[in-house]
């Protein structure tokens, strides 16, 4: 059975291509209260959508895969 770190790597898998070929990527950092923390690195760190990015390419892959998450939220390591 797969864990909900499992569900949500394997959800970030499926997005990561795109994201990667714009020169960055997006690193799991932890998970607490149905909210994923997440944190961008590359290009993606500095990238001027990457709240878009976040909120409709990240969370909406997200939570197709993991419909108890409620939001994913953008942290600087």
């Amino acid at each position: 059975m797969n864990t909900l770190t499992d569900r949500i790597n394997q959800a970030l898998e499926e997005i990561r291509p795109f994201l990667v070929s714009d020169g960055g990527d997006v690193k799991l950092i932890d998970i607490k209260d149905n909210k994923v923390f997440v944190s961008f690195t590359g290009a993606c760190s500095d990238c001027s959508i990457n709240q878009s990015t976040l909120k409709l390419g990240i969370e909406t892959t997200i939570k197709k895969h993991v419909p108890e998450i409620e939001e994913v939220i953008s942290i600087s390591e």
